[in-house]
């Protein structure tokens, strides 16, 4: 498995998002509905992993056998829904930056969870800061072990959720750390 890297902030990121999300929508028309730009990449000035991190929220979920196939005669690979959360994953390696595509039900709590930390550290640059130097310290001690990685990082996460003035998602979610 190859070394956790982390590159520094792209401000392509929000255009490279709006494109691939145009894409995607097109594509899962007309089952999808929003579509939500997720993860690092999504902080303005954070450095990220070198993937563009997107969240489509599907209507119904039994057409996921066909938007999967759909997805993947487009070049995307099927993951699965490898941490049990409702979050289907799908990948590209698109070029400068991979993509990371995860679709969901309405409701879903992961999905709830990572757009309240999303939008928590987009309003509070300091964490966003403490949150970037934790990313940096695991990434180097990890080296290429994902679950020391993503592991470090949930007392972090949880902590910020937590902090949260508005309970639009529970504070320990389901699912992989952003």
């Amino acid at each position: 498995m190859p070394r956790i890297t982390l590159v520094e902030y792209d401000p392509l990121w929000p255009s490279l998002f709006e494109q691939r999300a145009l894409s995607i929508a097109t594509l899962l028309s007309p089952f999808v509905g929003a579509i939500h730009h997720i993860g690092s990449t999504a902080i303005p000035g954070l450095a990220a992993k070198p993937k563009i991190d997107i969240d489509a929220v599907i209507a119904d979920l039994g057409a996921l056998p066909a938007l999967s196939a759909r997805l993947c005669n487009a070049g995307f690979i099927f993951h699965g829904d490898p941490h049990a959360s409702g979050l289907w994953t799908f990948t590209t390696a698109t070029r400068p930056y991979g993509t990371r595509l995860y679709l969901c039900g309405e409701g879903n709590a992961a999905h709830a969870a990572r757009l309240l930390f999303r939008d928590r550290l987009r309003e509070r640059p300091d964490d966003a800061a403490q949150y970037e130097a934790l990313k940096r310290r695991l990434a180097t001690e990890a080296g290429s072990d994902w679950e020391f990685y993503t592991g470090g990082k949930r007392a972090f996460i949880e902590a910020v959720l937590a902090s949260s003035p508005t309970k639009k998602a529970p504070p320990s979610p389901a699912g992989p750390s952003y």
